[in-house]
């Protein structure tokens, strides 16, 4: 989670990380952007200045709904948890992470994103339709 308890740790790490040599990072799985963007804060504060890239994947199936949180330690939005709660297949979920995608991936460029990150795996098609739609 971009606001995991050991947050300080994290930006040490990549602080060091910059200071070796780094060019970029990339985020790992989120679907809040007030979380990227509080992060992005966090790092510049901790004199980190390469750019952030944001880590997006959509959801593709339901049982997703339940591993990512647990995978990678992050929240869901009220919004994303309601609208995969309603969901009745994998179709429907699918159709769900591809506007939440564009949504999402929609915001971050208009706060000015240094580029996207796409986590391919299990999801190329969708991120494919939301290619189309952000580019």
């Amino acid at each position: 989670d971009l606001e995991a308890p050991n947050l300080e740790f994290d930006l040490q790490v990549l602080k060091k990380k910059q200071d070796l040599g780094a060019d970029y990072a990339v985020t790992q799985i989120f679907y809040d952007n007030e979380k990227y963007f509080n992060f992005v804060d966090q790092a510049r504060k901790a004199g980190i200045h390469i750019p952030i890239i944001p880590g997006i994947k959509p959801m593709a199936k339901l049982s997703q709904f339940n591993v990512l949180p647990k995978t990678f330690h992050l929240d869901l939005p009220e919004e994303l948890t309601k609208a995969v709660a309603a969901c009745k297949n994998d179709a429907e979920v699918r159709q769900v992470g591809i506007e939440w995608g564009i949504q999402q991936c929609r915001e971050l460029i208009s706060r000015g994103v240094p580029s996207l990150h796409f986590y391919s795996i299990g999801a190329a098609d969708s991120i494919r339709e939301i290619a189309k739609e952000i580019y």
